[in-house]
């Protein structure tokens, strides 16, 4: 997720739209290991420990307490969530959810699963029908209204973008959404799947399964890219659909809810 952004943004705080924050060494490169870091964190719309000791995470902690919270989660692997969400909960708590255990799973070739044919890329003048199901994913999996605050704006507005840069896919039946998924994080080497959903009236009939797998197969065949996805433990029909796709857990993130 924050290789997409510094690939294409660099580290400049304005053009990132955050902040990366190191810990130890002397300056920013490729890899913490080239300048001596021993941590590194994102910290924009979502906070991101995304490597360091318990002393690299303590200083974040005391970064992120200068200022009132601005994210809305902090996300990321799950050892260096909990330990940052340990030393921030005094301040910050409590949260609205913690979901601590969040398999993180990956891709490499071409799916198990059949891909289902009708899945598609959503097209631009698709997004009113389109939306609704985008909007429904969202409240369902946390926990809150996408549109409250702004009427939606924003929200339609990332979903557009989605659309256009042809990230967006769904599989539609007489005009309605009944399974939609999106290419969210995309840098060099992977690509992160997200929003997948099946209308609540077609679920069991194997939709999630072959629908990710088709744009699991776009991805890996299409795009060069490894595809990768986290999934709460607790979604049991989910986790069970991604192992039949050929989706391998390569690690855990943990997310804290605002």
């Amino acid at each position: 997720m924050v290789s997409a952004r510094v690939e294409i943004a660099g580290v400049d705080p304005w053009r990132l739209g955050g902040e990366l924050w190191g810990s130890g060494g002397t300056g920013l490169g490729a890899d913490p290991a080239d300048v001596g870091l021993d941590g590194l964190c994102f910290s924009g719309p979502n906070l991101m420990p995304l490597c360091g000791d318990p002393q690299a995470i303590r200083s974040f902690a005391d970064r992120a307490l200068r200022r009132a919270r601005v994210c809305s989660s902090v996300v990321g692997p799950s050892e260096q969530v909990l330990g940052l969400w340990e030393e921030l909960s005094g301040e910050w708590g409590p949260a609205r959810e913690v979901r601590a255990e969040q398999p993180l799973m990956a891709l490499d070739r071409q799916p198990d699963v059949l891909p289902d044919r009708f899945v598609r890329p959503v097209r631009p003048d698709e997004l009113e029908r389109y939306l609704p199901a985008a909007i429904a994913m969202f409240t369902e999996e946390v926990g809150v209204d996408p549109c409250a605050g702004d009427g939606g704006a924003g929200y339609r507005a990332r979903v557009a973008e989605l659309i256009s840069s042809g990230r967006a896919f769904a599989r539609f039946e007489d005009g309605e959404v009944v399974f939609k998924a999106e290419i969210g994080a995309l840098s060099q080497r992977v690509g992160q799947i997200q929003g997948v959903w099946v209308h609540p009236d077609r679920r069991g009939e194997g939709l999630a399964a072959a629908g990710t797998s088709a744009v699991a197969s776009r991805l890996v065949g299409g795009m060069g890219r490894v595809a990768s996805l986290y999934v709460n433990s607790f979604n049991t029909p989910a986790l069970a659909a991604y192992r039949r796709i050929g989706f391998r857990q390569v690690g855990s993130f943990s997310t804290v809810l605002f």
